[in-house]
């Protein structure tokens, strides 16, 4: 689906915004920076508009993006709340992944993604031909015909560098480039926020990725890769589990390699699975096989067993799908 054909859906979010008073702005819980830029881009958006609003994300800002506007405001626990009048689920995929049952918390729910799949909400605003979800809260604000400012842009921007890999991913069309020019104008320094997502890391994340890499193994085709975190891993480290975003990027970076696979040790019989493809593999379906989802290029999913019970398992399964 387009924007164009989409365009009567996004006029019906933008009544409920002008008609309504106190939202609820929410996204999936182990937040990227699509759902933290998203999240505090349409928070910032709908108090420009007069509105009351509540960021919520269930693990709270990861430290990468505690630069932006609002960051110090997202709350991880709506206990005590009242009700709203409307929430806005972004970037989640399935409902379930705001860990909170917040469609209990108003009688309208509002559900702007850009997941393949993602069918839930009063209104469900999906284009997956969207670079991210920030671009689709940009087009709801600006039928809101808000004025935008610097610090409702930050966050957007910052949402849609990350979700296209910098531009560098497939989904970066003529659309997020026009965007991306757009919020940049408004006085972003690219730089700036280059810096603070890709070349602020702490001491603890280089030592746990130092221990992942030696975990590297690269099919006897090339054609996969993959690398492995145990909880040992992480606690000899000191890092934190949101330090472990972008690790699958290292084996993707391997010439031939089109699939890459990151796993992740959650506890002793289960294991979490992210895929990264080149071109035309279908990850996304691999990772339904495995009862998670995702996009084309991007997916995921936890499969219960150790972690050297999962790893041939997945191997076997992506020697399948390669060959």
């Amino acid at each position: 689906m387009g924007p164009v054909t989409m365009g009567n859906m996004v006029a019906e979010i933008a009544q409920q915004i002008m008609t309504a008073q106190r939202f609820l702005v929410c996204a999936h819980s182990s937040p990227d920076g699509d759902a933290i830029g998203s999240t505090l881009g349409l928070m910032l958006g709908l108090e420009k508009l007069g509105k009351d609003v509540v960021a919520y994300n269930a693990d709270g800002v990861p430290d990468t993006f505690r630069f932006l506007p609002g960051a110090d405001r997202l709350v991880s626990d709506l206990s005590g709340q009242p009700d709203f009048d409307v929430v806005f689920v972004l970037d989640a995929g399935d409902l379930g992944r705001t860990v909170d049952p917040v469609s209990e918390r108003a009688p309208i729910l509002i559900n702007i993604d850009h997941h393949p799949g993602s069918d839930f909400g009063n209104i469900c605003y999906l284009d997956t031909s969207a670079a991210a979800t920030a671009v689709l809260v940009l087009r709801v604000l600006k039928a809101c015909e808000l004025t935008l400012d610097l610090d409702i842009a930050l966050p957007l921007y910052t949402a849609l560098l990350s979700d296209t890999g910098s531009f560098r991913y497939a989904n970066s069309n003529p659309e997020a480039f026009a965007v991306g020019g757009e919020l940049v104008a408004l006085g972003i320094d690219p730089w700036e926020v280059a810096s603070a997502l890709y070349e602020s890391q702490p001491p603890e994340r280089m030592r746990l990725l130092s221990q992942v890499l030696t975990t590297l193994h690269v099919s006897s085709d090339g054609k996969y890769a993959s690398v492995a975190m145990s909880l040992e891993m992480l606690s000899n480290s000191g890092a934190l589990l949101e330090h472990t975003d972008g690790f699958v990027n290292y084996p993707r970076a391997i010439s031939g390699v089109e699939v890459a696979v990151f796993f992740r040790q959650v506890d002793l019989e289960t294991v979490k699975v992210g895929f990264r493809s080149r071109g035309n593999i279908d990850v996304g379906h691999l990772a339904g096989q495995l009862g998670g989802g995702g996009h084309k290029n991007a997916a995921g999913g936890v499969i219960s067993g150790s972690l050297e019970s999962v790893i041939p398992q997945v191997h076997l399964l992506l020697e399948k799908l390669l060959n």
